[in-house]
């Protein structure tokens, strides 16, 4: 008998709860599912923003990057994938051979993000001067960390 996904899913995330290192690895195997062509800094720079500035420590994180890709390619490769990297400047970064830049979840969960754009509120946040684009950005942003400290988003 197999173990159902659900029972997985509650274990796992008991262990990122209680590990970060099993986050990290985590979090780049989700991150690298969705999205190919992200480089190291990239990759890094999205870890952060889930789990928070400097999970991959403050002195030797290069090699905890390192480390944690080492698993995170074995992962696919037991799953029948071999993750890559590119050096081509237009295509620069991680990737799986025969692959879309973006998986087909995403690129749908995108192309449906897009067509919910309202045209009018683009037009109406073009006539704002750059100082209210941007004081409009920071209440969003100040919106989301107050949403994250009060319910933990």
């Amino acid at each position: 008998m197999a173990l159902s996904r659900r029972f997985i899913d509650v274990i796992l995330n008991d262990a990122m709860q209680r590990d970060i290192t099993t986050a990290r690895r985590v979090t780049l195997l989700q991150i690298l599912w969705n999205e190919r062509y992200l480089t190291r800094a990239q990759l890094i720079v999205r870890t952060e923003y889930r789990l928070g500035r400097k999970c991959f420590g403050t002195s030797a994180w290069e090699d905890t990057f390192y480390r944690d890709m080492c698993v995170v390619k074995q992962a696919f490769q037991a799953a029948g994938y071999v993750l890559e990297y590119s050096r081509d400047r237009k295509n620069k970064g991680y990737y799986f051979k025969g692959q879309p830049a973006l998986s087909p979840e995403f690129s749908q969960m995108v192309k449906a993000s897009a067509e919910e754009v309202d045209q009018r509120q683009i037009d109406i946040y073009q006539r704002l001067s750059t100082a209210d684009r941007f004081r409009q950005g920071c209440s969003v942003s100040d919106s989301q960390n107050l949403s994250r400290n009060i319910f933990g988003l």
